[in-house]
């Protein structure tokens, strides 16, 4: 049943391959050409092309291994000065090259589903068929699959109580695409208490410090640092250029589509400002704060105060110091500490993509991926599951916006989330009684009832932004509204899912978090909340 749901979803992708495409596929299409003609000591230094490599060492010798097959399906993609060279050849090749790569996602969602006894084939099929994915890599182009694959391998590691395999996992990811330093404190936290702390105790009573071990902190230390050695070491005279390059400050707090998060709402707070001290007459400093232009730089508030990386740096941190303290505690507990790691380890992917600096609206992914896998462990993880995951990936919609892609999307999504909604309810029933004849997800408490509704008008945005908008004229005079529009309204509800979700697992009572069976560590047990 695995491999021929895989065989299908992969039948599926290669449907998209003569579709639109985004600059990221040009993005790629130089990279591979500069990793393949220049050496390594010129890859960072480059600039050629607008789009210079900025990922980590990892991927540009993965470009460079393409680079060597992609020569014999079109050389002229490997020319540096062929800017924006796309023939047939260069999109089959580049389609294909993700395809192959996703490999590593299907074999990985099947390895970390494999350790849920309960739902693990439907939580294996919401992974491979995640409309957030074949959007962004498939249609827009570009290589999270492999990504998040490498991340469930970790995961799945360290849930199988493979400490040292699942740091390494998580070194080569961070190496591949820096990103993930975001989820790297969840690592630190949650290694420092369960490996290098030699002694856990089954009744949540705290070890004593003497049972640390300097021995695993080291086997830990060396073993990081030797896939960072391995990276960055071609590269250690360049170590300069390349952080620069790894970290781009300039490009401003927002993408050019402002990804649904809290600066989004920030962004629509000081441009609602604006419009009312002009409409009073109040004179303030800057005259146009023109984030809504689509462009990625630096811009300046008009009204509410610049925000500074420093600034998006300290709120981020300071929004998972209570989650990685909770962690802490759990870590003393080997009954809950593996479920706890990946539920904190998604509301630290919240945190930063809520108060990041420049967040892609892509991001969204790290939060929908680690959730996935919880959303058969426990009743509030699925409704959090149900509700995130239909709104981040109808905020990625905009990616797509040619309108001959409008059914495409629409019916990803709406078939994604109908195997969602019908199946993850049935998990949680309860057998019906005489005096019990409700089962599934029937009773909403009041903030799901809010969060219900806020998900029914997402048909009132997609309509407007659809039909009303251009049909008022408006798509001329003001094309940014409608992504406005969506941006908004999206962090509305991702701020909500934060807020819930970070209450329940800082009040989350112990006999109700699903724990392992005694006779083995590898498998997950669902136990029900009543």
């Amino acid at each position: 049943m695995f491999i021929e749901i895989a065989f299908i979803v992969t039948a599926i992708k290669f449907f998209f391959m003569p579709l639109y495409h985004s600059t990221d596929f040009e993005v790629h299409r130089n990279w591979l050409a500069v990793t393949h003609n220049l050496s390594y000591d010129k890859w960072y230094y480059d600039t050629t092309s607008e789009w210079t490599l900025d990922y980590p060492p990892f991927f540009a010798w993965l470009e460079y291994f393409l680079s060597h097959i992609a020569k014999y399906f079109d050389p002229e993609m490997l020319k540096v000065e062929n800017i924006n060279y796309k023939s047939d050849m260069t999109v089959m090749f580049q389609r294909l090259s993700v395809i192959a790569l996703d490999c590593v996602f299907i074999y990985a969602a099947k390895r970390c589903s494999s350790t849920i006894s309960n739902g693990n084939l439907l939580v294996y099929i919401l992974l491979i068929t995640n409309p957030g994915l074949l959007m962004v890599d498939h249609i827009h182009f570009q290589y999270n699959g492999f990504l998040f694959g490498i991340l469930l391998l970790s995961i799945g590691s360290m849930i199988r109580c493979n400490f040292i395999t699942s740091a390494l996992w998580f070194a080569i990811l961070l190496n591949f695409k820096h990103i993930f330093l975001y989820i790297a404190p969840v690592y630190v936290v949650y290694l420092l208490r369960v490996y290098c702390f030699t002694i856990s105790s089954t009744d949540g009573v705290p070890t004593p410090w003497s049972t640390f071990s300097f021995g695993n902190l080291i086997k830990l230390g060396l073993a990081v640092l030797s896939v960072f050695s391995l990276s960055f070491g071609p590269f250690i005279d360049q170590i300069p250029q390349l952080i620069s390059r790894l970290f781009p400050f300039k490009r401003g707090l927002c993408h050019a589509y402002w990804a649904p998060n809290f600066w989004a709402l920030y962004n629509f707070a000081d441009k609602v400002l604006q419009q009312l001290c002009l409409k009073l007459g109040i004179e303030f400093t800057s005259p146009e704060a023109s984030m809504t232009g689509g462009l990625v730089k630096e811009y300046n508030h008009a009204i509410l105060p610049t925000i500074t990386p420093t600034i998006t740096f300290i709120l981020t941190v300071l929004s998972m110091l209570p989650a990685l303290v909770k962690l802490w505690h759990f870590g003393a507990d080997k009954r809950y500490r593996s479920m706890s790691f990946v539920r904190c380890l998604t509301i630290c992917a919240t945190c930063s993509f809520m108060f990041g600096w420049h967040v892609h609206e892509k991001a969204i992914l790290m939060i929908i991926i680690p959730l996935t896998f919880l959303s058969v462990l426990g009743r509030a993880d699925a409704k959090a599951y149900l509700y995130l995951s239909t709104l981040g990936h109808y905020s990625l919609f905009p990616l797509l916006f040619h309108k001959n892609l409008l059914p495409i999307k629409v019916f990803m999504l709406f078939t994604h989330s109908a195997l969602a909604f019908h199946h993850l309810p049935l998990i949680y029933e309860v057998p019906k009684t005489k005096s019990n004849k409700s089962s599934g997800f029937q009773t909403l408490s009041g903030p799901e009832k809010c969060l219900s509704m806020h998900l029914n008008g997402l048909i009132i945005i997609f309509i407007y932004e659809n039909v009303v908008h251009s049909a008022l004229g408006l798509d001329k005079t003001l094309p940014f509204l409608p992504l406005m529009i969506t941006s908004v309204y999206c962090a509305v509800g991702v701020f909500l899912f934060w807020i819930s979700y970070y209450t329940y697992f800082l009040t989350f009572s112990t006999n109700k978090i699903p724990t392992f069976p005694t006779n083995t560590m590898s498998r997950f047990t669902l136990q029900k909340d009543k």
